[in-house]
């Protein structure tokens, strides 16, 4: 398990864009996390007041945060940061609302020098809410 405190040393994100609570389990290749969702996100707001939906790309961004916490806690990459390069074939399933909690999951299917690519999905209760391709660069 991976909890919040190495989850902020491995990311530099921090309130309101730390978007991953919780390791639950990770290899080499693979991570699974969680993000609690609840009403006092600050993107409920506005997304919508009177039908509170987290919106996807910030599904997508914990899903990537994930990813980054399992590359950014190898000590090669200590003080690096992530960044986003491309997401491919992104599906929305399921809407993620108050009182969810998102079960994410990444696994690494390609590494090229500072180039990683991941197929991520998440899920809550079992169901697919979103899955896609990420790629992304680790950077200085």
């Amino acid at each position: 398990m991976i909890d919040i405190n190495q989850i902020k040393e491995a990311l530099p994100h921090r309130y309101p864009m730390l978007l991953v609570d919780r390791v639950i389990e990770h290899s080499e290749d693979e991570i699974t996390a969680l993000k609690n969702v609840t009403i006092n996100e600050p993107f409920f707001n506005g997304h919508f007041p009177e039908y509170p939906v987290m919106p996807g790309v910030l599904i997508m961004e914990a899903l990537a945060q994930a990813a980054g916490v399992l590359e950014l806690s190898k000590p090669e990459n200590k003080g690096k940061l992530v960044f986003y390069a491309g997401m491919d074939g992104v599906k929305f399933k399921k809407q993620v609302v108050p009182g969810d909690q998102l079960i994410l999951n990444a696994k690494f299917i390609k590494r090229r020098g500072p180039i990683a690519v991941v197929e991520a999905k998440a899920t809550v209760d079992g169901k697919l809410a979103a899955k896609g391709t990420l790629t992304f660069a680790i950077g200085e």
